[in-house]
């Protein structure tokens, strides 16, 4: 669905092992300033076309929350050569499917079709590049849609709710702190002015990347592009000023009751780097080293966590590690674990920390890093065919500071991590005592 944005831009972080393949794409760049990365994949006659415009929640003006996702839901609404509402309508009669999501680093559009209708779709999104077209009937009823969305997806779902307060917690003063659906009581007040500032803002085809992957040429795809995205004028761009966040000094809690929880959960966060920005002395450069440690504590079956306390002590019925480096700013290191029945939380966290603490003071060894390797290199291979992952890996990286050589050296930055670097990068993060920890529960009597 187009309105669930932040759940489309958490599959982009679920699927960061396609970055460890070598996608061979090929690159270049109109006079304009637009980016275009080709990966060709002939397996399929299909065709994906996606623009990243590196321009998203954490991008916007305080008391204005929500208007980058909002302008993507406005997007949909035409140009004076495309009707309101006929651009999806245009897709699917050219078989195709079409969608867009928002992050806080960027927004994205694509489309899914076949590769002999590319020039259709590509005709379609340069128009809107350039060309949208707002009324005050379009954008107040589109207004009460993004309110609903938020009330349907956030304030009805207690774990969405949950993560929402956590994201406040743990970033006091970063922009990521705010939801990317915005608060409702700033969504209430975005106007049609908001929404065409933004637009006039950001999208530029200098602020842009164009990327098309499946059954297509990189010569075709440049005829293509220079006919449709060549004569949209590149615009001033301001500078992607951000509130950075301070040394965190204490520990947080987060605690959320709610009638509606049947399953408990429980998660702990520490600020960690990303791919383009250090944190609390932990470098940009460790960022591979704490992709390996997050599976080695709870990526897989025999890792530390689910090992010692799915299967041995059965005290929880999941359990994970997770890290996405692919942000402009800082990022999360974090565990979640959802408890057995009849287990009670307070005991799950002592278990889980007794873990945390043995893991930190042993470290992982030589044979667990290399197992470790191997599993991140074999899902990789798993969604190399698929034309998306490519061009979701190369958008990402684009509007994260990052180019197409770092996507295309995962492999070999993965192959020379040390295990004395894995160790070092996790206690690095997990020695500190600044996080936030995240308790759902049932409300009493419910």
């Amino acid at each position: 669905m187009r309105r669930i944005a932040w759940v489309l831009a958490a599959f982009l972080a679920a699927a960061v092992p396609a970055h460890a393949q070598v996608f061979s794409p090929k690159t270049f760049e109109l006079a304009n300033g637009l980016q275009v990365v080709v990966v060709e994949n002939h397996r399929a006659p299909v065709v994906v076309q996606m623009v990243w415009y590196k321009a998203g929640a954490a991008d916007e003006v305080q008391g204005k929350s929500g208007i980058a996702h909002f302008l993507e839901h406005l997007m949909f609404k035409g140009t004076k050569d495309v009707p309101p509402g006929e651009f999806s309508r245009r897709v699917a009669r050219l078989g195709g499917r079409d969608n867009a999501f928002t992050g806080w680093d960027y927004t994205a559009y694509f489309q899914n079709v076949a590769s002999d209708r590319l020039e259709s779709v590509m005709q379609l999104e340069a128009d809107r590049m350039a060309n949208l077209v707002l009324s005050e009937a379009e954008v107040t009823p589109e207004r009460d849609v993004i309110v609903e969305e938020r009330r349907q997806v956030v304030d009805q779902r207690p774990a969405a709710k949950l993560r929402e307060q956590t994201s406040a917690a743990l970033f006091v003063n970063h922009p990521y702190g705010r939801p990317i659906i915005g608060w409702e009581h700033e969504m209430q007040g975005l106007t049609r002015q908001d929404a065409l500032d933004w637009y006039a803002r950001w999208y530029a085809p200098n602020n842009a990347m164009l990327v098309i992957a499946g059954d297509v040429s990189a010569e075709a795809v440049r005829v293509l592009a220079e006919r449709y995205y060549g004569p949209i004028p590149r615009k001033a761009i301001p500078q992607r000023v951000r509130a950075q966040e301070p040394p965190p000094l204490a520990a947080r809690r987060v605690e959320l009751r709610d009638p509606r929880v049947r399953q408990p959960s429980w998660s702990r966060s520490w600020l960690a780097p990303s791919h383009a920005a250090a944190f609390g002395g932990v470098g940009a450069d460790q960022t591979d080293a704490l992709d390996l440690a997050a599976e080695l504590l709870g990526g897989a079956a025999s890792s530390r966590l689910v090992r010692a306390l799915v299967h041995d002590k059965s005290l929880a019925t999941g359990i994970a590690a997770s890290y996405d480096p692919t942000s402009l700013d800082p990022t999360s290191f974090t565990v979640s674990a959802s408890p057995r029945p009849g287990v009670d939380v307070a005991a799950l966290e002592s278990a889980i920390e007794a873990v945390l603490r043995d893991t930190l003071a042993a470290g992982f060894g030589d044979a667990e890093v290399a197992q470790a390797k191997t599993r991140l290199a074999d899902s990789a291979i798993l969604v190399r065919d698929s034309a998306q992952a490519g061009a979701r890996a190369f958008g990402a990286a684009f509007a994260t500071g990052r180019d197409v050589a770092y996507v295309e050296s995962w492999p070999a930055r993965l192959a020379a991590v040390t295990t004395a670097q894995v160790n070092a990068a996790l206690r690095a993060i997990l020695s500190s005592e600044a996080h936030v920890t995240s308790v759902l529960l049932p409300k009493p009597g419910s």
